[in-house]
C-alpha cells in the first residue's frame, strides 16, 4: 500500500486534533518524564503532549516514513522512531503511553493492551482514543461496495467493545475510565466525506485497485453516501463520528 499522505490527513486537522485534546484532558498526571505517542502520524497529537509537558522526553512512534518526516519537521525537539506498535519495547518504564486514533489498526487487542500496560511504570497511564465507526454508514458502505464489485474484505475489524476492554485492562492491573463520544462534523458535501475517509479508513479498500477500478469504486461509494447522508437546510451534511476513549492507570 502507498504510504500515508500527511497533507490529506491534515486537511481536517482541527477535527482530528479535538478528540486527541479531549483524551489528554482526562490524563491526571503532573510529574511526567517519559511519554510515548503510539501512531503519532504527522505529529499533531505529539504537539499536544509537548505543550503539556515541554520538559518531558517525548517519543513519537509510527510505521510511516512520510508521516515521521512531517512530524520531525514540525517538532524538532521531540524524538521520532519508525517501529511497529505490536512489537514496540522501551528501555525504561513509561509515565504515559498515548495512542490517538492508531490502535484500531492493530489486531488482537486481547494481547496488545496487556503488552502496552506492561511498558508502564507503577501509576503510569495508558490513554487511548479509537474511532468506533465500524457500523456507521461511511464504513458499512465501504464493505458493501467492495462486495458488489467483487473485492475481498480489506477493512479493519470491529473493536471488541467497552465491556471487553474493561475486563482486559482490569485483569492487567489497571484502574479504568472508559467512555464513548459521538462527534457531528459539519461537511460541505458528500465528496468531503470521501476526502475525510480517503486518508484513513478508505485506504485499505483502494489498495491494489487500478485507476479505473478506483474510479468505479468511488463513484458507487459516492452514490450510496448520498442516500445515507441527507443535506441539512443550509446544504451542509452532519457526519456522525463515534469514538471510544480509555484511560487506564496501572496500579498493580
Amino acid at each position: 500500500m502507498a504510504d500515508w499522505n500527511p497533507a490529506l490527513y491534515l486537511q481536517y486537522e482541527t477535527e482530528r486534533s479535538r478528540p486527541a485534546a479531549e483524551l489528554l484532558s482526562r490524563v491526571a498526571l503532573e510529574n511526567v518524564h517519559s511519554v510515548v505517542d503510539l501512531g503519532c502520524g504527522p505529529g499533531n497529537s505529539t504537539a499536544l503532549l509537548h505543550q503539556r509537558w515541554p520538559s518531558a522526553l517525548i517519543t513519537g512512534v509510527d510505521t510511516s516514513p512520510t508521516m515521521l518526516n512531517e512530524a520531525r519537521n514540525a517538532l524538532p525537539t521531540c524524538r521520532f522512531i519508525e517501529a511497529d506498535i505490536r512489537s514496540f519495547q522501551t528501555e525504561q518504564p513509561l509515565d504515559l503511553l498515548y495512542a490517538n486514533a492508531s490502535l484500531q489498526w492493530v489486531p488482537n487487542h486481547y494481547e496488545l493492551f496487556p503488552h502496552l500496560v506492561s511498558l508502564l511504570a507503577r501509576n503510569g497511564v495508558l490513554a487511548v482514543q479509537m474511532p468506533d465507526n465500524w457500523l456507521e454508514p461511511t464504513h458499512v458502505l465501504m464493505r458493501e461496495v467492495a462486495y458488489e464489485q467483487g473485492y475481498p474484505d480489506r477493512g479493519r475489524s470491529p473493536l471488541p467493545g467497552v465491556h471487553a476492554y474493561y475486563d482486559i485492562l482490569t485483569e492487567a492491573g489497571c484502574e479504568v475510565d472508559i467512555w464513548r463520544t459521538t462527534y457531528y462534523h459539519v461537511m460541505d458535501s458528500h465528496q468531503s466525506i470521501i476526502d475525510w475517509v480517503s486518508s484513513t479508513g478508505l485506504r485499505p479498500w483502494l489498495r491494489d485497485l487500478s485507476e479505473n477500478e478506483q474510479h468505479l469504486y468511488l463513484a458507487r461509494y459516492h452514490e450510496l453516501l448520498q442516500e445515507q447522508y441527507p443535506l441539512q437546510e443550509n446544504g451542509k451534511i452532519l457526519l456522525a463520528f463515534p469514538r471510544l476513549f480509555i484511560v487506564a492507570r496501572r496500579n498493580d
